[in-house]
C-alpha cells in the first residue's frame, strides 16, 4: 500500500493554525458581532474542520473520488447549518403573532 508522506512541516504549520484559530474562537467570544456572531464562529470553526479534513485525514493527497465524498459530507453539513440558522434566525418574527 502506498500514500503520500507529508512533510513534517506541513503538519506543524496546520497545528499552529489550528491553534490560532483556536484562539480567533476565544477572541471572538469576547466580542459581540450582534447578529453576526454565529456566522463567525462557524466561519472559524468551518475553516478548522477543513484544515483537518484536507491535512490530517490525507484528503489533500487523494483520489478525486475521496474529494467528491468529502466536498459532499462538507456541503450537506453546510446544508444543515443553513437550515438551523434560517430557523434561528426568524424566531423572533413570531413572537408578536403569538399574543
Amino acid at each position: 500500500m502506498s500514500g503520500h508522506i507529508a512533510p513534517v512541516r506541513i503538519y506543524y504549520a496546520v497545528f499552529i493554525a489550528l491553534i490560532v484559530g483556536t484562539v480567533l474562537t476565544y477572541l471572538a467570544a469576547l466580542v459581540d458581532f450582534g447578529f453576526l456572531n454565529n456566522i463567525v464562529m462557524l466561519t472559524i470553526a468551518l475553516t478548522k474542520a477543513a484544515l483537518v479534513i484536507l491535512f490530517f485525514m490525507g484528503v489533500r493527497w487523494s483520489s478525486r473520488l475521496t474529494w467528491v465524498v468529502a466536498a459532499s459530507g462538507f456541503v450537506w453539513l453546510l446544508i444543515l447549518f443553513g437550515i438551523t440558522m434560517s430557523d434561528y434566525m426568524s424566531r423572533g418574527w413570531m413572537v408578536g403573532s403569538l399574543r
